[in-house]
């Protein structure tokens, strides 16, 4: 009846059970449950949501998202990558290929997703500034229009829950 250490296999166990481990971010349910809803409507294959706490995004769902890549896309800064420049410009940031986009916004991260085509969407609170960025990937090649932006972001504004004040992120040319 004495303490022992952990089996090596914990981690492994907890992985294949869909546990959250060691370094793996806690998510947010009822927003996951939300979040594959907004991916089946839209008919994307994976996604996230990070909210705006503390002047960083802090990711609070994800779906079909690596656990690596949950690690490394914990906290974002504004203006890094493709939901840190969503948050930064305020508008919505795409790629037609995550895997060859060369712009620089598609950080080595998301290039692990299993998708190509992706947007990082800014949903805004009350007070109008940045409450949190939605992203989504599908398996194929695409431009976003115009309106399918606008459909898509009107439903991304449907976020659940409310997260506190929230600061506008300092654009370069403040």
């Amino acid at each position: 009846m004495r303490p022992a250490p952990w089996s090596e296999r914990i981690p492994e166990i907890a992985r294949t059970l869909g546990l959250p481990t060691a370094g793996t971010p806690a998510l947010d349910e009822p927003t996951n449950v939300w979040l594959r809803g907004l991916l089946n409507r839209h008919e994307a294959v994976a996604g996230t949501v990070h909210v705006v706490r503390d002047n960083l995004l802090h990711i609070a769902a994800a779906h079909n998202i690596p656990p690596k890549v949950q690690q490394i896309t914990a906290r974002i800064p504004v203006g890094k990558g493709m939901a840190g420049l969503a948050w930064q410009q305020d508008r919505p940031i795409q790629t037609c290929n995550l895997k060859d986009d060369d712009s620089g916004a598609v950080k080595p991260g998301a290039k692990a997703v299993d998708g190509k085509a992706a947007v990082a969407l800014p949903v805004r609170g009350a007070n109008g500034t940045v409450r949190a960025v939605v992203g989504l990937a599908w398996l194929d090649e695409r431009e976003l229009t115009g309106s399918e932006l606008a459909k898509l972001g009107a439903d991304a504004a449907e976020l659940p829950g409310t997260y506190g004040s929230l600061p506008r992120p300092r654009r370069s040319h403040d």
